[in-house]
């Protein structure tokens, strides 16, 4: 006889959040409900282990239909059902776990770790995101534990029947009424195959058991022979939908690189194979599979607003989410693959988990052994990382500049540069290892080539002492450093920013008083400049170049250029230092003409202007720099007038 009863006062306001809050995307119904016909599954296996009365089986499936007329899904199992007193635990009060119950007398139980296998979150939490697509649900379930077999049937708001009914086998079926169409909302797409097929390769391809549907299929018509023929009808087959055995849960040495090569390929679509991957299996406070793959490429839209990070997240072989980007830190956005935990509770929305301390932690360790697997390339295989590094290298720079410098003690011997001594690039211990004998600094110069810096007029007493120079290529670069300060106890020092001390005793008492003797006439040369430069000092770093342009300390010219390159930012400059070198003959010109302000303003501009140039910075008024050299090539001629240009002209015509 029916017996209608209501729900509890929590299980109803629980129904109210669960439909309306915490399962935001309808189509995990599905997913909710063979979680849960595999964890009764399970639990029957478990059982039969150590319970005689059970029948040993190895027939374990899933069924799947639908019925358009009727509109209904049905989902049935052959595990362990329920009993009417699991029922009203289960299924009248959601609160209630029958899972969760089971694996604490599971934990009790002497049963072999070899035997165990993972059960799947709440059931009655679960089961209840049925009503996210249902009007109506009927549970037939019989338990082995019970003569007899019960019909649960709710609407899922106030009230709920339990029936004694007719089952011939063990196990659980699941019949969804489907709501009506509603003006947003379409629930006709859950009764077509195509979409429940779809559904089970997304959310439940990896569950252990064999998941049937009865599917259309089209086959060649056979003639009276049985032969095929070249016509075809449709016939129905049943079909297994899922996979079963994902590859991350296989043993290592039973898994080829080319079975990775082509998962990574169909999972992540790209049409190269992975340029690295990384397996691990954690068992302990947390235990976890993880499968992660580093690209042969970085993707187009990798440094874009568009691009998504994240690892799809899996919870015992079932899909949960497809970019759990809590799982990666942005440095290493670049890194695809799959995370399944069983500490994860299956019955957490999208939005619980990503507060969930578990998927820190978990986090925590991927970053952990993805940078110990880079360090040990580096170390081991220099010249693979190294083509690691041009791909992705960016993302490592900005992993320590974004968090202000915490990372990097984790990520400074993973930088690698080109540098002026050496054809391959190198790491920063390698160049700490090679510095010379009398070198404490770590000297480095923004520019795109070798040949470029080598150019540069500030290189002079650089290349004179035999010193290394990294070559910074990347734009982020100058600000890494700027947040590092120093590698071990090493200074970074641009060689075109703040002063160098780059001379020995002799030399700086040399400068020091040739700065003293020309106090006067730098001071001429500054005024010439006006506010152009803060500076005019006599150099330390010049050999053979004239003049040079250096920044004060703080923003470096390239940092002026990045900063003043970004949309909406705001017009910086950095400190502009003329230094000139008092043994080149330029210095002996520039005294020569002190006196004259209008000429050393002239000479002064013009070299000034050269040193800007050499810098990459645009010159205020080229026609006027061209007009300044040109007068000037004229006076060094000793012709004085236009008149004697023009006799010359003439007596080549009358020639």
């Amino acid at each position: 006889m029916s017996e209608t009863k209501q729900f509890k006062t929590e299980t109803k306001r629980l129904l109210n959040l669960m439909i309306n809050s915490i399962y935001t995307n309808r189509e995990i119904f599905l997913r909710e409900l063979i979680a849960n016909a595999s964890d009764a599954i399970d639990k029957y296996h478990y059982l039969s282990l150590t319970d005689d009365s059970l029948e040993k089986r190895n027939d374990y499936k899933i069924d799947l239909s639908f019925d358009k007329k009727e509109r209904t899904i049905t989902i049935s199992d052959n595990g362990i059902g329920m009993t009417l007193e699991e029922i009203e635990n289960n299924l009248g009060t959601i609160a209630k776990s029958g899972s969760k119950e089971f694996m604490e007398k599971l934990n009790k139980d002497n049963i072999s770790e070899d035997d165990k296998r993972d059960i799947i979150g709440q059931f009655g939490v679960g089961f209840y995101s049925s009503y996210l697509v249902a009007e109506k649900v009927d549970v037939l379930t019989k338990s082995p534990y019970s003569d007899k077999a019960y019909l649960f049937t709710s609407d899922g708001i106030e009230n709920y029947s339990v029936d004694e009914a007719e089952k011939n086998s063990v196990g659980t079926t699941i019949t969804l009424y489907l709501r009506a169409n509603e003006e947003d909302l379409n629930y006709d797409e859950y009764l077509e195959e195509f979409k429940l097929k779809s559904l089970v390769k997304k959310y439940s391809d990896y569950i252990r058991y064999p998941i049937n549907m009865d599917c259309e299929t089209s086959v060649p018509k056979k003639d009276k022979d049985g032969n095929d023929t070249d016509k075809y009808e449709t016939v129905i087959k049943n079909e297994t939908l899922n996979s079963m055995i994902p590859v991350w849960k296989k043993n290592k040495s039973d898994v080829k690189d080319e079975e990775l090569n082509e998962f990574y390929k169909n999972k992540f679509y790209d049409y190269q194979d992975p340029f690295d991957h990384l397996l691990y299996n954690v068992e302990g406070n947390i235990t976890y599979t993880a499968l992660l793959f580093i690209p042969e490429k970085a993707p187009y839209d990798l440094y874009t607003n568009k691009y998504e990070k994240g690892l799809q997240l899996y919870t015992k072989g079932v899909f949960i989410m497809d970019k759990c980007k809590e799982l990666i830190p942005d440095y290493l956005r670049f890194v695809k693959g799959v995370v399944d935990s069983s500490d994860l509770s299956l019955n957490i929305s999208r939005e619980m988990l990503q507060q969930n301390k578990d998927l820190e932690k978990i986090a925590s360790y991927l970053e952990k052994k993805i940078l110990k697997h880079l360090s040990d390339m580096a170390n081991d295989e220099k010249e693979r990382y190294i083509k690691f590094f041009k791909n992705f290298g960016i993302n490592l720079k900005f992993g320590i500049y974004n968090t202000y410098g915490a990372k990097s003690e984790d990520l400074k011997d993973l930088l690698f540069y080109k540098t002026i001594n050496n054809e391959s690039m190198i790491s920063l211990k390698e160049y700490v290892l090679n510095m010379k004998p009398d070198q404490k600094d770590i000297y480095f110069v923004s520019a795109k080539s070798k040949d470029e810096v080598l150019a540069m007029p500030q290189m002079d007493a650089v290349k004179s002492k035999g010193y290394d120079v990294l070559i910074l290529t990347d734009e982020v670069d100058e600000f890494v450093f700027q947040v590092m300060q120093k590698y071990d106890d090493h200074q970074f020092k641009s060689i075109n920013q703040g002063d160098l001390d780059l001379l020995d005793s002799k030399e700086k008492k040399s400068i020091e008083k040739i700065a003293k003797d020309k106090k006067d006439f730098i001071s001429k040369v500054k005024d010439a400049l006006g506010d152009k430069v803060k500076e005019v000092k006599i150099s330390t770093r010049l050999k053979d170049s004239p003049v040079c342009l250096v920044s004060g300390d703080g923003i470096s010219f390239e940092m002026e250029k990045v900063m003043n390159d970004l949309p909406n930012g705001e017009t910086i400059h950095a400190e502009r230092i003329l230094e000139i070198n008092p043994h080149h003959p330029i210095f002996k010109v520039l005294e020569k003409v002190q006196d004259n302000k209008e000429e050393l303003k002239d000479y002064a501009e013009v070299l000034l202007d050269q040193a800007l140039i050499l810098e990459g910075f645009k010159v205020e008024n080229p026609s006027e720099l061209i007009k300044k050299m040109c007068d000037i090539m004229v006076k060094a001629s000793g012709i004085t007038s236009t008149e004697e240009t023009t006799e010359v002209v003439d007596a080549e015509v009358v020639e």
